[in-house]
């Protein structure tokens, strides 16, 4: 079965069975299976050990997030973690909260661990002012070392900044933007709550341009308010006219019951499963048709940009921000509700302000739930994230890391791939697992086989559908 054949009526029954929720995969285990148990102290054992490894030299790289939660308006779509306020002094206080936080994490890492990834997430960081943002950046380079050839990147709200701004935020260091953009069409930004004209946004790329950002990412969202095929083609071709170094395509989790802003969604309104399929892969065709590489899942990139480099070389990887160009990195998350992985610790702090700053201000580290890694979990976490990254999954490779017999181990899951195989979404050989084509469109489908944690239907209602 073709790409182009995707949207005809014999594959309804296709998406029946597989457009299900399920798990996106920026980690695995997901954050859902995070456990008030594994909290602050197990996660300054995980840094213990960091450091000291350090020491030994046998340290993997360290990234950087700082979450940013403050919003000036409400996006009804959004899923993240935000405080949606017009209230800017309030950024005073969290910005001490998190030099105190920085500060808890150099007392046992020691001073100037070096940073080859830094990225400002959220809410939108550019809330904070040039001043604030300015001197949060002097504070981490107080702390940390970063690296001559860091990626040092920042989400921002196209609404917020202008060209005086994003030669400011170059002056910090920032070399990589990501505009948030979900859609062009007037309408659907009006049922979103989000409105923000192409030619504003045409603008501030070109002045990102001029100004010399090494590189500049745009997301989208398909499956929105009043979207229609037609109107979403439009977009892409728009995105396309504008020639980012990378988009982002994101399939919109209509999840009302637990994110409240959507409750201002109607439902009626959403799209279809087959009008989704169909916007999916009107952007893949019309993406790849103007040079772009189709990373995986739901990411592109211009075929000299790092991403795609990376892809080409099997050096791809997936965290908690999505794809990644820096395989197996420590990643420490700072600010309320920010996930981190520090060796076999994954970590996530207070979801709350209030909680947050009490537990900094009593010099605790906020990561109150977390989960540590078995064997078993590592095993299938690079198989999963060879499927989600690379599209393939080699025996051997699994076989030399793991110490285990691979189609021993993983008996179960390979019958369970045999319906998806007849159905033309993996190509199963003697010594490896292969996604087709048409699998990457249901490629979270194909990883959920081999996520021992989902156990029925009624643990996956708490995810995104995988289409």
């Amino acid at each position: 079965m073709s790409i182009e054949t995707l949207a005809a009526d014999p594959v309804s029954q296709l998406l029946a069975r597989l457009d299900v929720p399920g798990p996106r995969y920026t980690s695995y285990p997901t954050a859902d299976r995070f456990v008030d148990t594994s909290g602050p102290s197990q996660y300054r054992h995980a840094l213990e050990l960091r450091a000291q490894q350090v020491a030994e030299g046998t340290a993997v790289p360290l990234s950087l997030y700082v979450h940013v939660p403050f919003c000036d308006s409400i996006c009804y779509y959004c899923a993240c973690n935000k405080v949606v306020t017009r209230h800017h002094e309030r950024a005073g206080e969290y910005l001490e909260a998190l030099r105190h936080e920085i500060d808890l994490h150099v007392a046992v890492l020691g001073r100037h661990q070096v940073l080859t990834q830094l990225h400002f997430g959220g809410g939108s960081p550019t809330f904070l002012s040039d001043d604030e943002l300015a001197h949060l950046m002097d504070v981490l380079r107080e702390s940390f070392d970063i690296a001559p050839d860091a990626e040092l990147s920042i989400e921002i709200d196209p609404r917020t900044v202008n060209e005086v701004r994003l030669r400011r935020l170059a002056r910090m260091g920032f070399d990589r933007l990501s505009f948030g953009v979900q859609d062009f069409d007037p309408e659907v930004q009006k049922a979103v709550h989000r409105e923000q004209p192409f030619e504003s946004v045409r603008t501030l790329i070109e002045q990102a341009r001029e100004i010399g950002y090494t590189s500049i990412n745009t997301d989208l969202i398909y499956g929105l308010p009043r979207q229609t095929a037609t109107s979403f083609a439009r977009t892409v071709a728009q995105m396309s006219e504008l020639r980012p170094d990378r988009i982002a395509l994101y399939a919109y989790a209509h999840l009302p019951e637990r994110f409240p802003p959507q409750r201002r969604i109607h439902a009626h309104e959403l799209p279809s499963a087959g009008d989704r399929v169909h916007m999916l892969r009107t952007a893949i065709s019309g993406f790849q048709g103007q040079g772009y590489t189709h990373i995986g899942m739901d990411h592109f990139a211009l075929p000299d940009d790092p991403l795609a480099v990376a892809k080409r070389e099997g050096r791809l990887h997936r965290n908690f921000q999505g794809y990644s160009t820096c395989a197996d990195s420590d990643l420490i998350g700072l600010g309320v509700s920010s996930i981190g992985k520090v060796g076999r610790c994954y970590s996530q702090n207070d979801k709350t302000l209030p909680s947050y700053y009490e537990t900094i201000g009593q010099s605790q580290f906020a990561a109150v739930r977390g989960y540590q890694l078995t064997d078993d979990d590592l095993l299938r976490r690079e198989v999963i994230m060879a499927l989600m990254c690379q599209g393939h999954v080699e025996f051997a490779s699994v076989e030399r890391a793991h110490g285990v017999s691979f189609k021993t181990y993983f008996a179960r899951e390979l019958e369970r791939l045999r319906p998806l195989e007849s159905q033309g979404l993996v190509d199963i050989q003697p010594g490896s697992v292969e996604v087709t084509a048409l699998g990457w469109y249901f490629v979270r489908a194909i990883a959920m086989v081999f996520d021992r944690y989902l156990q029925s239907e009624a643990s996956r209602e708490r995810y995104s559908r995988v289409v």
